[in-house]
């Protein structure tokens, strides 16, 4: 696998279409900090690392959906930045995802965040995704 952040979005992307209510990715450091993210953000309703004995380590999601219109929180998951092309931005060249309404999740010197927080923390990087 070349891209693993394409390959966790991808796998978001159609267990949501599918409808499930838990999705397994394998896990490693920058996905569990997408993960983390995507919590506090509220587009997801849990996360969890599962090690087994002799395993690779297993990142479990649980997505949220509406109780009413069973329709799921994330809309769209979307690559930014790939492996053939990277996408990098400055603090003044910060996207705005759905004007405000979304989040783009930045890699920066300081870890990852989201666009509003590089910009409060006046630091630029790698444009990872777009969430909304």
């Amino acid at each position: 696998m070349t891209d693993p952040i394409a390959d966790l979005l991808t796998r978001i992307r159609n267990a949501i279409m599918a409808g499930h209510k838990v999705v397994e990715v394998p896990s490693s450091k920058l996905k569990k900090e997408i993960a983390r993210i995507l919590f506090e953000k509220g587009y997801i309703l849990s996360y969890k690392v599962v090690e087994d004995e002799g395993t690779f380590p297993v990142l479990k999601i649980a997505l949220k959906y509406n109780p009413k219109t069973k329709m799921p929180a994330i809309k769209a998951l979307g690559r930014v930045s790939r492996p053939g092309l990277r996408n990098y931005v400055g603090v003044e060249n910060m996207p705005r995802v759905l004007n405000g309404l979304g989040i783009a999740i930045i890699s920066t010197s300081k870890g990852l965040m989201t666009d509003k927080e590089a910009k409060k923390e006046n630091v630029g990087g790698e444009v990872l995704c777009y969430v909304y």
